[in-house]
């Protein structure tokens, strides 16, 4: 990958253009109601769980009250979610967690995220990036799948979906500046254009920057 720095800005500096604004799709109020979306989206989609924590958060309004939830009272709540009995196990935990060491607040940065029951970078990141406005990089299965393809991370990385080593090759290729708006254009790439199967090669407005792109369309 020549000149990735280089690429890279014009990779962005293009999708910055064509995805000013992309929709957040998990619909929260608080830090809080964002990192329980994101733990119920873990192999659902934001449809479903946008459906079900509509009623959830108004049954439980605050931290209190998922820690004191009863698990298989939970469970049913979040059912329709998939992997319910985990998910419910997980969201006591983390809601017992915040509640006992934090005072009922999400905490701001990546360190004391990732210490909570259950959270992984992915989605510690999520709630650093879209609840509090502060520099990370998303990676999910578009970031991935799209980071793979354009190169941006070795493909071999992408191939075997190590998030964590892909999230550090974009943090040292990208300036802190970007991880922001990064995590925007490329999820939104991956979903209207980059998609996982038959990817809009014709319409995409990086295809020349891009090696399968250009492989796959013949330059």
């Amino acid at each position: 990958m020549g000149n990735d720095k280089q690429r890279a800005h014009e990779i962005i500096k293009i999708l910055k253009q064509t995805h000013p604004m992309p929709k957040v799709m998990l619909n929260f109020r608080t830090p809080f109601e964002l990192l329980i979306a994101t733990i119920l989206a873990a192999q659902s989609t934001d449809v479903k769980v946008n459906q079900v924590t509509e009623r959830l958060f108004k049954k439980y309004r605050t931290p209190e009250d998922f820690a004191n939830a009863d698990p298989r009272e939970l469970e049913q709540d979040i059912r329709e979610t998939g992997f319910f009995r985990q998910k419910a196990k997980s969201i006591i935990a983390v809601s017992r967690e915040i509640v006992s060491k934090y005072g009922g607040r999400v905490p701001e940065n990546i360190d004391e995220l990732t210490k909570l029951p259950g959270v992984g970078r992915k989605t510690a990141n999520v709630v650093l990036v879209r609840a509090f406005g502060k520099p990370g990089i998303i990676v999910d299965t578009h970031m991935i799948r799209v980071a793979g393809r354009l190169h941006l991370v070795d493909p071999d990385l992408a191939r075997k979906k190590d998030a964590d080593k892909i999230e550090m090759q974009l943090r040292e290729i990208f300036p802190e500046e970007d991880w922001i708006p990064l995590s925007n254009v490329i999820v939104a790439l991956g979903r209207e254009i980059c998609t996982a199967r038959a990817p809009k090669h014709s319409i995409c407005p990086v295809r020349h920057l891009c090696p399968q792109g250009q492989s796959e369309m013949g330059g």
